[in-house]
């Protein structure tokens, strides 16, 4: 399996039979100056419906757009779908988020989001086991690197890629990836932004690895 970070919170994963999944695809502008997106995918995931994380109409190929909670089927891969809140007002203030979990070349991924809170235990049993965790970190509109940490200390995944932070091309007012990985061992930063991940031969620790931007 492999995962490029393309940009914000918008990853191409691509299994080791050709399918392609994308997730959360952005709009550029208001803030977003990552290059538009041009790659084609069999499936895309959109885990709410702002503008920076539901441009689906830019993925090209005609993939099948999964929403929403609950268990699907696309393209032979099965996601499950798990009802969250955009915020911590149990969505009062910015509305539902979907955090989906699905299994790739036989490893899990899990896809916060714009998670805006802490996973209760249901939560995190409704998740369950966690390979490849990729992680909003940059606070204001998401979780923030505090309460980021605490949930990957729950989901335990062997590893976590960072999303959703502030760097030259995102302009929010968001913590750098930095204030999420201080402190903490395992983080590499390998200068690059595409990662290929193999069943059984993944750390044994949990390793933390920042990705820069494709586009």
């Amino acid at each position: 399996m492999k995962v490029k970070w393309l940009g914000h919170a918008s990853f191409l994963i691509t299994s080791e039979t050709g399918t392609k999944i994308i997730t959360d695809p952005y709009h550029v502008g208001g803030g977003l100056s990552y290059g538009e997106i041009g790659e084609s995918a069999d499936i895309v995931t959109v885990s709410h419906e702002h503008g920076d994380h539901n441009n689906v109409e830019a993925v090209k190929g005609s993939p099948q757009v999964v929403k929403g909670a609950g268990a699907k089927d696309a393209k032979g891969i099965k996601f499950n779908g798990v009802a969250t809140y955009h915020d911590d007002a149990q969505g009062g203030q910015r509305g539902t988020n979907t955090v989906f979990c699905f299994e790739v070349d036989g490893m899990k991924v899990c896809h916060l989001g714009d998670l805006g809170h802490t996973l209760s235990d249901k939560e995190v049993a409704a998740v369950g086991r966690v390979d490849v965790l990729l992680v909003p970190v940059g606070g204001f509109f998401t979780i923030d690197p505090k309460v980021a940490t605490a949930v990957s200390g729950k989901l335990a995944p062997k590893v976590i890629i960072p999303m959703h932070f502030k760097n030259d091309k995102c302009a929010f007012p968001l913590a750098v990836v930095d204030e999420f990985t201080k402190g903490k061992s395992g983080v590499t930063q390998p200068n690059v932004s595409e990662v290929e991940f193999k069943r059984g031969k993944l750390p044994a620790a949990t390793q933390i690895v920042v990705l820069k931007p494709a586009l």
